[in-house]
């Protein structure tokens, strides 16, 4: 049986999208709610690297992009672009929560590394 990675909705056999949310499916196993997804394949993304991306380049977003909350990126760098700037302090202190521990995991739930 293979299931959606994305709603855990029970998909034909051969299907390559799910017909309820439209997510391209990879995996056969069922995800359990609330568990990270956790591709063993991958390095964990680094908290430091994430950190120090945001506080020297966050006015364009690229600490949330390199985490994958490609929304917050845009967010952050449009709020740095129509403010002129003033509003890049708003990645300068997630730069810091990230650091000290307060973001603990990328946009697929995967813990971050040291």
């Amino acid at each position: 049986m293979k299931y959606c990675p994305n709603c855990g909705t029970e998909i034909k056999e051969g299907a390559t999208f799910c017909s309820k949310c439209g997510t391209k499916t990879s995996t056969g196993k069922k995800p359990v709610e609330g568990q990270p997804v956790n591709n063993t394949n991958a390095q964990p993304k680094s908290k430091m690297a994430a950190g120090l991306l945001q506080i020297f380049l966050g006015c364009f977003g690229v600490g949330r992009f390199y985490l994958g909350y490609t929304g917050i990126g845009v967010a952050q760098l449009l709020v740095s672009l129509l403010t002129c700037g003033i509003g890049a302090i708003w990645p300068f202190i997630d730069g810091i929560l990230i650091l000290t521990g307060s973001v603990n995991t990328d946009a697929d739930g995967n813990p971050l590394g040291e």
